[in-house]
């Protein structure tokens, strides 16, 4: 069945976090490349005015290399302001319309979940991670083992450092019935 140029690309709900994300990175990384292309095009030699895109303005008169704008990284932590919301955003969507509906299993004190998981970092960082995983695993790129590939290698290494009990959720949920959030503190911290 073949689809005609003029007919619209239907997506659909569950993968518009996926697409929201591959988005944005694909918008970076061809900042990115136009900012590398520009340099390359101004070549050895020539004049650099402080205005001109890729060089920033310190950077233009003391031969430096400019700093890209885009992130460096497409992990979170490495994100910031709108950026980051924009990623934990999609991350949420898949972590409570794919993850949790699927994977969640019961909430024991042996596997305890916290539905507040934005608020502990270590869970957001591994959460990411697995959802990047996901979305390379799952791609048809990936052939036919990848998804078994995601399941082994990512997703029960993730879910068992998640939901230990003495992983990032340890002092919340451990029954659905009684929800429960507290974040636990940081190492050192407790002497501060």
């Amino acid at each position: 069945m073949s689809v005609s140029p003029d007919e619209p690309v239907r997506v659909a709900d569950h993968d518009l976090g996926d697409l929201v994300s591959t988005v944005h990175r694909l918008m970076a990384e061809t900042q990115r490349h136009g900012e590398t292309i520009a340099r390359l095009a101004e070549g050895p030699g020539d004049e650099v005015d402080a205005e001109s895109p890729g060089i920033s303005g310190s950077a233009a008169g003391d031969g430096a290399p400019a700093e890209p704008e885009g992130p460096s990284s497409i992990f979170i932590l490495a994100l910031a302001g709108q950026a980051y919301e924009d990623e934990l955003a999609a991350l949420g969507t898949w972590v409570e319309r794919l993850l949790v509906p699927v994977y969640g299993r019961e909430i024991t004190t042996g596997r305890p979940w916290c539905f507040q998981w934005r608020e502990h970092p270590e869970a957001i960082a591994r959460l990411h991670g697995l959802w990047l995983a996901w979305q390379q695993l799952t791609d048809i790129e990936a052939g036919p083992v990848g998804p078994a590939t995601w399941h082994r290698d990512h997703l029960d290494t993730t879910l068992l450092q998640l939901r230990a009990p003495d992983g990032p959720f340890g002092a919340c949920t451990t029954s659905a019935a009684r929800p429960s959030h507290r974040l636990l503190p940081a190492p050192g911290a407790e002497g501060a």
